[in-house]
């Protein structure tokens, strides 16, 4: 991940201590520093004390800012004292930024309750948000309403709203490719390429034949074929695999590297099932899980829309995603169950990943044709899932997020696989069938609920349930 640059506004009011926004540049410098975050921000003699206050100060922030929008991810409101919250709402409005805001405000000492030192942040912070909400900003608000930048409270709210950065901007801009039409029996994967275009993702298609087409039409001596082929091998073991499927995978990744390089796409969602079997004879699973381990995910069965989410779960993390069934109970316990693909999960995610076939598909396609997926078990650790749906029926994008943990309990059976402990699992399996959710959902080896739920509601408008 490239490193985050936030804009950063100082407020001021003339009648607090001026001082105290000298300290805060200081203090949120080092904060930046030690988390790698680059500053856009005044100079302290480009107005007094590198503040903000006037209509004055807003226009000469707003050219800062505006030549440096390109690289601009976010805004840093800093409040070391009440502030003036037309000043802020104003620079915003001038450089034209159209980025997540965070506000914060820093808190009063009681032993120096003093004129010299009092702050008032505490109410100045509720005005600027007025403002911002007057002038129709979104905003994100620090965990505590006063904290002290130097905090590790404020060092988590930043995290997270660096999260919400990168999930907010890159949606806004995403590119998707939709390889081949959903698998025939799959309703439940349709979805509205409008009402994603409506938020910044748009979808490139393209026809299967034309991609197997392609992959047929190049030699085994090519030497992209040859590269791709060792690339193929290195990822995972492949003992007992033949050599032509093999081959196969290393032809059709090639076609599909090179279209999503000339269409410039962040992420794809296949047509896996059974025109691959029955005419190339052999699984994609491979392909997409090198894809996804590499920062492009790929979902199977042309879910488009859980493509978008193992993306948003990517960037909220800096992580991988994997696109997964909710796919069996676990035993007796209401709070468990079974996460299952054949097997196109990024290599990150499994213990001991190897290459295998695809036992369900091969019992009516048959094994010399299903050579491809990856066989692994998802160790113990941290998990965040998200699912994001177009509604058409309502006109609009819905979506759950939450945390939960993968768990280390015994699971004897094939493909990708992992077991999982959600909270209150059977209040959220209601939600996802009473609201008409897909079966799929996409998962992240990270807890980013927070981040996601904010992103999603607060600057993308969608509904959002985070289960908890």
């Amino acid at each position: 991940m490239s490193k985050t640059t936030l804009a950063v506004i100082i407020g001021n009011r003339d009648f607090f201590p001026d001082e105290l926004c000298a300290e805060a540049r200081r203090d949120v410098l080092a904060v930046f520093a030690e988390l790698g975050i680059e500053a856009v921000i005044l100079s302290e003699d480009a107005t007094p004390l590198g503040a903000v206050e006037t209509w004055d100060h807003a226009k000469v922030c707003a050219d800062l800012f505006r030549a440096h929008r390109s690289r601009i991810d976010g805004v840093l409101v800093v409040l070391p004292n009440f502030g003036t919250e037309k000043g802020v709402a104003d620079t915003i409005k001038l450089a034209d930024l159209d980025v997540p805001i965070l506000v914060q405000a820093y808190p009063d000492d009681l032993d120096q309750f003093t004129v010299e030192r009092r702050r008032d942040a505490f109410c100045g912070k509720i005005s600027v948000c007025n403002d911002l909400r007057q002038y129709g900003y979104a905003y994100t608000l620090t965990q505590l309403h006063t904290v002290d930048p130097r905090s590790e409270s404020f060092k988590r709210d930043l995290r997270d709203f660096i999260g919400v950065c990168r999930v907010v901007n890159g949606l806004r801009s995403a590119r998707l490719g939709a390889i081949g039409a959903r698998p025939g029996a799959f309703n439940t994967v349709r979805y509205s390429e409008k009402l994603l275009q409506a938020y910044g993702i748009s979808v490139t298609t393209i026809d299967l034949s034309e991609v197997l087409g392609n992959a047929g039409r190049l030699s085994d001596d090519d030497a992209r074929v040859k590269a791709k082929l060792d690339a193929v091998r290195e990822y995972v073991p492949t003992e007992g695999i033949p050599t032509e499927p093999l081959v196969r995978m290393a032809r059709l990744g090639v076609v599909i590297d090179a279209w999503m390089a000339a269409n410039d796409l962040h992420a794809t969602a296949i047509q896996c099932w059974n025109s691959l079997q029955e005419n190339a004879g052999i699984n994609a699973c491979m392909l997409m899980s090198m894809m996804s381990e590499r920062f492009m995910p790929s979902a199977c069965e042309v879910d488009v829309t859980g493509a978008v989410a193992m993306y948003a779960l990517q960037l909220a993390s800096g992580r991988p995603s994997a696109l997964v069934d909710w796919n069996n109970n676990y035993d007796g316990d209401p709070n468990k169950c079974v996460l299952f693909h054949c097997g196109n999960w990024a290599r990150s995610f499994l213990a001991e990943p190897k290459m295998a076939y695809a036992e369900i598909l091969a019992t009516t396609l048959g094994q010399a044709n299903t050579y491809g997926t990856i066989a692994g078990r998802v160790p113990e650790g941290p998990m965040s899932y998200a699912r994001i749906s177009t509604d058409d029926l309502e006109g609009e994008v819905r979506s759950y997020v939450g945390d939960a943990r993968y768990t280390a309990d015994p699971l004897d059976t094939f493909g990708s696989r992992a077991v999982v402990e959600v909270a209150d699992l059977q209040s959220l399996l209601h939600y996802i069938c009473k609201n008409g959710f897909e079966h799929h959902v996409a998962m992240n080896p990270a807890h980013t609920a927070t981040v996601l739920a904010e992103a999603f509601d607060t600057y993308l408008g969608w509904d959002v349930y985070r289960h908890s």
